[in-house]
């Protein structure tokens, strides 16, 4: 018995045969509905939903590959049986080839028939399921559901389209902790052709060092000891698709080296293995580091800098995109309406004071685990300022040095290296480290657009 009552359309001139299997189809649980022709068949379908044709190839007017034909102009993936007489077996072929999903002989067997039925179906039911599931994940990550009326988040939205048409860059996304690097990787990777394969993401910063090599590459067995069998690593996870690279700039100097090579060659060996493997994947570097700042400190392979940096996207902070504020919190709101199954009528006018006030070191994770937990602690009433969590945190609008205090700063750089240019630079660094990375503070010190700071990436 079918595990639902599928409608299997039958299209036969013979009143004998429609009847016959009818008869089949109502004991095995299936609905029919029958056509007498090609083109009675055509006129069901604008009226019925069908999950399967069943069509005999031999008839008058309109033939069973004509109706292939039309049928799957109209829906490439309704499963099409075609039934053939005997020493017909090359028209048959050319169904499949045509897209018909299995064949069979008029002198046919009930079981066969049953059999080709449940086949079919259960095809198409995975071939529609996987396509809602595609579906779901892709508007689930696209760029569409990224919040925002931000200029600068915006842009940075702008760059990260146009990449995606790209699946063979390598990217690299600077953005505070919290900002929603991994969310644009994501609608990257939803948005380019790798989509049908995996988004693979590491925590560079995470695992510790002497394991983060196996992590990445996997390891043959005997590789080392404790290595009882084989074992695949993030690269060959992603294999096809994205791998993301969180947080690189904690990644040690040796592994930097190995990586490296990874990208200029395009191959990459398990440990314990002399097999290059080719690696046909995108690679997204994430960072809230100041990677060139570690260049010239040594911290960070310069080569490697440039090769991962041939894309770059800085994702501003919430405190820089303030404006995203209320229809954030909108957003957040409704995900936990949902979640929590209760009434959470808003926001008060009070509270949305407090969060536009707010500096958000946390950025965007920040506002929504606010959000939830006010969201917990209320029961069909506005959200107040005293749950929210954040009244009586000391707000991060101070100057980043006292007002009656000179600022001093040294530049030391190599006289080989020496310019305004980089006096500039490394000035604009010290600055904007003193201010704990907050461009909008350090470019008020340095009376400057807080635009200078993303330019300079």
């Amino acid at each position: 018995m079918a595990h639902d009552r599928a409608t299997i359309m039958v299209v036969d001139d013979s009143d004998t045969v429609l009847q016959a299997i009818e008869i089949y189809l109502e004991d095995w649980g299936y609905a029919s509905l029958p056509a007498r022709s090609g083109a009675e068949a055509l006129e069901l379908m604008d009226s019925h939903s069908v999950d399967l044709v069943l069509s005999d190839q031999e008839m008058a007017g309109m033939d069973g590959l004509e109706l292939l034909r039309q049928i799957k102009a109209r829906d490439k993936d309704l499963p099409f049986i075609i039934m053939t007489g005997y020493g017909s077996i090359d028209m048959a072929v050319s169904a499949m080839q045509q897209g018909a999903d299995d064949y069979i002989q008029k002198e046919y067997d009930p079981e066969t028939l049953k059999a080709s039925i449940m086949r079919s179906l259960e095809r198409s039911r995975q071939s529609r399921g996987y396509r809602e599931l595609k579906d779901y994940f892709g508007n689930l990550h696209n760029f569409q559901n990224i919040i925002t009326r931000s200029p600068l988040m915006l842009s940075a939205l702008k760059l990260a389209e146009k990449v995606a048409a790209s699946p063979g860059t390598n990217v690299a996304i600077y953005g505070e902790s919290g900002t929603g690097k991994e969310v644009l990787a994501r609608a990257i990777h939803f948005a380019s052709g790798r989509m049908e394969s995996r988004f693979v993401a590491v925590n560079c910063a995470g695992i510790p060092s002497n394991l983060l090599e196996t992590e990445l590459f996997g390891h043959v067995k005997g590789a080392f000891t404790g290595a009882d069998r084989d074992r695949d690593g993030k690269f060959d996870l992603a294999q096809k698709g994205t791998l993301l690279l969180d947080e690189i700039g904690d990644m040690p100097l040796d592994l930097q080296a190995k990586l490296l090579r990874v990208i200029q060659e395009r191959t990459y060996d398990k440990i314990g293995s002399n097999r290059h493997i080719p690696a046909d994947l995108r690679i997204i570097a994430t960072t809230h580091r100041d990677l060139k700042k570690f260049v010239r400190e040594g911290r960070f392979r310069e080569d490697l800098y440039h090769r991962i940096n041939s894309y770059p996207i800085t994702l501003p902070p919430l405190r820089d995109r303030s404006e995203d504020i209320a229809e954030l919190s909108a957003h957040f709101i409704k995900q936990y309406r949902n979640e929590l199954g209760k009434q959470i009528p808003g926001i008060s006018e009070s509270a949305m004071k407090s969060l536009l006030n707010y500096s958000w070191p946390g950025n965007v994770r920040e506002l929504k685990n606010c959000i939830e937990r006010a969201a917990i602690l209320i029961d069909g009433e506005l959200i107040r300022p005293d749950h929210l969590n954040i009244v009586g945190r000391a707000e991060e609008h101070n100057a980043c040095v006292p007002e009656d205090e000179k600022v001093r700063i040294d530049v030391c750089l190599d006289k080989a290296d020496f310019s305004l240019e980089a006096a500039v630079a490394q000035i604009s660094d010290e600055i904007l480290s003193r201010c704990e990375n907050n461009k909008s503070r350090a470019a008020d010190l340095l009376k400057v657009d807080r635009k200078h700071f993303y330019r300079r990436k």
